[in-house]
């Protein structure tokens, strides 16, 4: 039987260009996931008459992290809104510790004037997620969606990451059309996401992700990560962090590369098997098969046992690390999750 997650409703806590105007009353939308907010902005357009920016998540009654439930919203509404739709209600604080620079009053404005020093436009942007750890917008241009991608300081540099990995394979990853250290502009990956991840797919991707791998190998380029493992013949090298179907396209793109940092090349095939253990065998086979290749004295089956707990070491180090660096009340998408990696990491010594 297939999982249903639950519907989603939203409450908009409305600010405007001339202060804060009141609060919506609950509002269906499309899509259950919390940070998805394209859906948002478009049941508020055709609501207030004008368009608006999602800055953040304020609280949540129901629902199951990170979907469902009433979600209320801060919102800034770009030019003056249809007030008979709006109620009183207390003003959002207007500064917290940790706030993200898009999470603020102007900040998805500021990003797109950026944006727009680089490409031309060729209608209005759609703002498609944002929440603590990124802010995603789509752009239309002449040439097909461009991505404007905002991340948070404690990330790795998107841009620069990406660009290390098309010196060696440019189809492996999009185009940087162009970045800083907190922001980049990508080209389109073709394809939807692979969380329904097959076999085929595992063939396509694994072993020209090693491939880059082998070829990154040497003097750290990135900051190493805080779980180091015995080697097993395998070299420390660029991990991409979050290695799984999501963060993969039809068309053989990896995306999302913010989580990287300079590990154990085990720890992303570890990834990819926490998130697919239905294609464990097939994973660990095409992976190991592929460092082989290259590696013909190494011991990659040997690695991916120990990694097994490394990885989830890992991970709790990197959830621990959202949760020291975010507003309190953007930590329930992290809640819990530190501490759900160690009991896992004490299930897989225990056996």
């Amino acid at each position: 039987m297939q999982w249903e997650r639950p519907d989603r409703s939203i409450i908009a806590l409305v600010s405007t260009p001339s202060g804060f105007a009141g609060r919506t009353g609950p509002i269906p939308v499309e899509t259950p996931n919390w940070n998805h907010v394209e859906p948002i902005n478009t049941a508020l357009q055709e609501l207030l008459g004008v368009p608006t920016s999602v800055l953040r998540l304020v609280s949540v009654e129901g629902g199951t992290v990170p979907f469902g439930g009433v979600v209320t919203y801060h919102v800034e509404a770009h030019g003056e809104p249809d007030r008979t739709h709006l109620e009183p209600a207390e003003e959002p604080e207007p500064d917290a510790e940790y706030r993200m620079p898009w999470a603020r009053q102007g900040g998805p404005s500021e990003l797109l004037d950026w944006a727009d020093t680089v490409i031309t436009r060729t209608g209005p942007a759609a703002q498609v997620r944002t929440w603590n750890l990124s802010s995603v917008h789509r752009l239309p241009t002449a040439d097909g969606p461009v991505w404007l991608k905002a991340r948070p300081p404690f990330f790795a540099d998107e841009g620069a990451v990406i660009k290390m990995v098309a010196a060696h394979d440019p189809t492996l990853v999009p185009e940087v059309l162009a970045t800083t250290p907190n922001r980049v502009l990508l080209s389109q990956a073709e394809g939807g996401n692979c969380w329904h991840l097959t076999p085929e797919m595992v063939e396509r991707v694994v072993p020209r992700w090693v491939a880059v791998q082998h070829a990154l190998a040497g003097e750290p380029q990135l900051t190493p990560t805080a779980v180091p493992m015995p080697s097993f013949g395998l070299p420390d090298t660029l991990t991409h962090g979050d290695f799984h179907g999501g963060n993969w396209r039809g068309s053989g793109v990896v995306i999302d590369w913010s989580d990287a940092c300079w590990a154990h090349p085990a720890l992303d095939a570890c990834r990819l098997m926490e998130f697919h253990a239905d294609l464990r065998d097939v994973i660990s086979r095409v992976w190991s098969e592929a460092w082989l290749a290259l590696r013909p004295d190494s011991d990659p089956l040997a690695a991916l046992e120990v990694a097994r707990r490394a990885s989830r070491l890992h991970n709790a180090v990197k959830y621990q690390e959202f949760l020291d660096n975010i507003e309190t009340s953007e930590r329930i998408y992290h809640e819990g999750d530190p501490q759900g990696e160690l009991r896992a990491v004490r299930q897989l010594v225990n056996r």
